[in-house]
């Protein structure tokens, strides 16, 4: 009888363990489709991974991708990248503070009343 005990107890701790599905993922859809005019391209896996984007000919390109932390947190990222650069948004990057209202009113003044500009004989 003490035997079934332990290996009830070590079924038990088995089926409790966590099952690592880094691991074991797999690609459930994988598109890629490319063309004169840009291309497009989708990414999902087994473990919650996401990728999606599009370019054009200009070489604009549009997408997002997301993931779940180990923490349990949904992680999404949306991007442009162009000319410009890259230009990520996203809940979880950070931002920087708000420009004081002291400042903004600073600011309108001087855009109100522009200096003149002093002559140079």
């Amino acid at each position: 009888m003490y035997k079934f005990y332990v290996v009830a107890a070590l079924l038990a701790c088995v089926a409790a363990a966590p099952v690592d599905d880094d691991v074991h993922a797999e690609v459930k859809e994988l598109k890629s489709d490319v063309r004169a005019d840009g291309f497009d391209f989708t990414l999902d896996t087994t473990n919650h991974i996401h990728e999606q984007a599009s370019g054009d000919a200009h070489g604009v390109i549009h997408g997002d991708f997301e993931w779940v932390s180990p923490e349990g947190v949904h992680v999404k990222v949306a991007y442009v990248a162009d000319e410009e650069g890259y230009h990520p948004s996203s809940d979880l990057l950070p931002t920087p503070p708000p420009v004081p209202e002291a400042i903004l009113k600073a600011l309108e003044y001087l855009k109100a009343h522009p200096q003149k500009e002093e002559s140079h004989h």
